[in-house]
């Protein structure tokens, strides 16, 4: 049997361990501190039971939440009970049958080569005349689309991570607290060079100054806040005009990552190559802690469902024509 006190202990023991093994499980870790203290407040005793992990899940968004953030609430649990039934066996784990399961990711904008153009054509012409903010924004998503980085891994770059003579970046402390180096394209290379070579001509740099630096105001010199990025594009996108082609109602930023995957799946299609072969080195360049989500391209994004397709037809075959040999 579990005290509320000896929970609340038993959560900060669990994520202790999981942020040593570098997962950082910010929200997460606030859901299960919120949960420990509902079961303390609820002055539940005896094992931890479905039905109290229900009531919590409920209780979010004043008491009307939905099914689907009930279902992702109690999805934030199960990792934890399950690691607890170790120390107190009793404990339940809830399945997908108490509020269903959470759905499916969304799927993603995938640009096209001249959408990718355009974005970096309007980045360009961004005031004022100094041209700092116009290199930053055309350079930064630029590598981003390029580089498929995520938009904290290339904000977070310092000018001692970019090293262009090598053609290698080191993105360090990523989203799952690893470090990489991530290989870029030779056509990146000259317009990271120049933007350096801007940068450093307008603010002062050292080793440690961010690669992508703000351009104005207290900002200048310093680096760029994640709601500037989103902030800006947005703006660029409301200006293009784009048509959402995703299921998130907007093309975002983040698709410039998700483009870059795709397009690269597709070009080893074109190539002939074993795409197998090819996954785990694609799931190491991107920083995918399971490589389950870089398979992921291959049946949620419409522009590979037919190579996924292709692939099921081909097994099909020799299927076939094996037992037609038996025969």
């Amino acid at each position: 049997m579990i005290a509320p006190m000896d929970l609340q202990a038993r959560v900060q023991q669990y994520l202790t361990e999981r942020r040593r093994l570098g997962f950082h499980l910010r929200t997460p870790g606030h859901a299960l501190a919120n949960f420990a203290r509902f079961v303390e407040a609820s002055e539940h005793t005896g094992a931890l039971t479905v039905e109290l992990m229900a009531q919590w899940a409920r209780q979010a968004q004043g008491g009307k939440a939905s099914a689907e953030t009930a279902a992702r609430r109690l999805a934030w649990l199960r990792p934890f009970l399950r690691w607890l039934k170790q120390f107190e066996p009793q404990t339940e784990v809830p399945d997908d049958s108490t509020f269903g399961p959470i759905p499916g990711r969304l799927t993603p904008h995938i640009y096209r080569p001249e959408e990718i153009e355009a974005l970096l054509q309007a980045a360009r012409q961004l005031g004022p005349r100094d041209g700092l903010r116009a290199a930053t924004y055309e350079t930064l998503f630029g590598l981003i689309a390029s580089a498929g980085l995520r938009i904290s891994e290339a904000i977070a770059l310092a000018d001692i991570d970019v090293d262009l003579d090598a053609g290698v970046l080191t993105v360090r402390q990523t989203k799952f607290g690893k470090s990489r180096l991530v290989p870029v394209h030779p056509s990146a290379i000259a317009p990271l060079a120049a933007y350096r070579v801007l940068r450093r001509l307008q603010v002062r740099t050292t080793p440690l100054t961010p690669f992508f630096v703000g351009s104005r105001g207290l900002r200048r010199g310093g680096p760029l806040g994640d709601r500037q990025v989103h902030r800006m594009f947005g703006q660029l996108r409301r200006q293009l005009g784009w048509v959402d082609r995703g299921g998130h109602g907007r093309p975002r930023v983040h698709d410039l990552r998700h483009s870059f995957a795709v397009r690269r799946l597709i070009l080893w299609h074109e190539q002939g190559v074993d795409l197998d072969q090819r996954m785990l080195a694609l799931s190491t360049y991107m920083g995918h802690v399971k490589i389950s989500n870089t398979y992921w391209y291959l049946t949620g994004v419409p522009e590979l469902m037919a190579l996924a397709g292709a692939r099921f037809e081909r097994f099909a075959d020799a299927q076939h024509v094996g037992e037609s040999g038996d025969a």
